[in-house]
């Protein structure tokens, strides 16, 4: 039974509030909440206030072994089901989902992640809209039929399911990016196994607990949170596992090459949305107002802890002066603190306090170099020392780790360029690839530079911190990672095409000498 029932009506839905946070999370395996075969588990904590907010199981390599064999079994019905049936369970689950943010979301991300009020309302909704915009796919995974030379044949390429799918999703956008990771490959027909991350498995739950309440089929996504000490090995058996066929993973470049060479010793296909260090070109006839509320917004939403985060901004010699004022003047205004204890802070805590001091420690590495620092104060405050204000540098060269690594917190680099291809080069000089973005008021250059940017995804007169759920994202190679997710290029990447040939009976086939 699952841990929720008390609290959950039928249509999943939360009535009669009691908190769930404090009960421990159990994996879900063939549709049940189970203890780990081994009964371990490891304590999930608030990164704020170092509490522990309640006990997990820690899955085993017998307990992925357990999932993978009953998502395999799953499949067997599962990819059989109609688009029809599919649709509806996606468009329920879009529904329940909504339901959370007046039920266990706003609890379970603010603990766990430290999350503001804003971003549990942009994974809640933008998850809603995940599953209807998944939903939609359901009659549009088509194949083709094709002309063939040999007399009385006919040809299909038809798109099929791949099996089971190992899905890895992070804790920093952690209910959004659960339903990513798992959505579109269900709705193709495939089943999942899911690991969620080590630091918020209640939250990721709650995209499984909608499916689930909207009748998504026991076995057809199986969670497995599991401990940071169990992590490598039971990650390296699911990707090696013969009955996994597809992998897809978010986080961080370091763990993506890992698992890409993992995936890369039994030739198995991957999906990698990585790192990002996002740069924002803003050349001299741009808004400069607009450009400095996107990248504020681009480079600060949830402390800059998102892959497609504002991490550089390259500007035109010319209004870099101007750019800089106002954007020194707006960060003033945005509010740094404890969202636990002031609900209208901007900015709260990082995800642990590890993290805080490795942001730090490169900021502090670039000024004692020679960068100049425009804003911060170089400090870590509340009660674990997670929480930095916004820090803006200046004057940083190539040979300082924080021009090349992406940073993951409320940090922003400025330089100045003069000509367009000092821009372009300033801006594809990284080996992330994700995203970025280009103010000019003059569009057709806008495009025109766009175009010449290494990047998955450019943003003109728009802040990088932008996606749709229809939209392929990824990026093009290096720490940014291969492969889409998103719309039809999940279906492409989570569907294999299959030649059919239907040869008219009594056709007769020889073996002929060509000269």
């Amino acid at each position: 039974m699952s841990p929720h029932a008390e609290i959950t009506s039928n249509d999943g839905t939360t009535s009669g509030r009691v908190s769930t946070l404090s009960q421990p999370q159990l994996l879900f395996i063939d549709g049940k909440y189970i203890p780990g075969s081994d009964n371990a588990t490891f304590p999930v904590k608030n990164p704020m206030t170092g509490s522990i907010l309640y006990d997990c199981a820690s899955a085993s390599k017998a307990d992925y072994e357990t999932a993978i064999e009953n998502a395999h079994s799953a499949y067997q019905t599962w990819s059989r089901t109609g688009p029809s049936a599919r649709r509806r369970i996606f468009l329920k689950a879009a529904d329940i989902m909504e339901s959370y943010i007046t039920g266990d979301a706003p609890e379970f991300m603010s603990q766990e992640v430290s999350a503001t009020m804003h971003w549990i309302k942009v994974n809640v909704f933008a998850t809603a809209g995940l599953f209807r915009e998944t939903a939609s796919l359901a009659t549009h995974i088509r194949g083709e039929i094709v002309p063939a030379d040999r007399p009385g044949t006919t040809i299909f390429v038809e798109r099929q399911a791949v099996g089971v799918v190992f899905a890895i999703a992070p804790w920093n956008a952690p209910i959004n990016l659960t339903a990513r990771a798992i959505a579109v490959p269900l709705l193709c027909g495939n089943t999942v196994v899911l690991k969620p991350s080590e630091f918020s498995p209640k939250s990721q739950d709650l995209a499984i607990r909608a499916l689930a309440a909207a009748g998504l089929p026991q076995g057809c996504v199986n969670v497995l949170p599991t401990s940071a000490e169990r992590t490598p090995e039971v990650t390296e058996f699911a990707v090696k596992h013969p009955k996994i066929l597809r992998v897809n993973f978010t986080g961080s470049d370091r763990v993506g090459r890992i698992i890409a060479g993992w995936a890369a010793t039994c030739l198995k296909q991957c999906v990698l949305e990585l790192g990002g260090k996002a740069p924002v070109v803003v050349f001299e006839d741009a808004n400069i107002d607009d450009a400095v509320e996107a990248v504020v917004f681009g480079a600060l939403a949830f402390s800059g802890q998102v892959c497609m985060s504002t991490e550089r901004v390259i500007l035109h010699k010319s209004i870099s002066q101007e750019f800089k004022e106002k954007l020194l003047k707006k960060v003033e205004t945005i509010k740094t603190g404890n969202h636990l204890e002031d609900s209208t802070v901007t900015i709260s805590g990082l995800f642990t306090s590890a993290h805080a001091a490795r942001v730090l420690g490169l900021v502090k590495s670039a000024v004692d170099g020679g960068a100049k620092l425009l804003t911060g104060d170089l400090q870590a405050t509340g009660p674990r020392g997670t929480i930095i204000r916004p820090h803006i540098l200046q004057d940083v060269s190539s040979n300082m780790d924080i021009a090349h690594v992406e940073t993951f917190g409320p940090v922003i680099l400025l330089s100045e360029f003069e000509t367009d291809e000092e821009a372009v080069a300033s801006a594809n000089n990284s080996d992330f690839s994700l995203c970025g973005s280009v103010f000019s008021r003059d569009t057709l250059r806008a495009l025109d530079i766009s175009k010449r940017l290494r990047l998955g995804a450019c943003h003109i007169n728009g802040p990088s911190l932008y996606v749709e759920s229809t939209l392929p994202q990824g990026g093009t190679g290096g720490g940014s990672g291969y492969g889409r997710f998103g719309g039809m290029a999940g279906v492409d990447a989570f569907t294999e095409k299959k030649i059919i040939t239907i040869a008219r009976p009594g056709l007769k086939f020889a073996l002929e000498h060509h000269a």
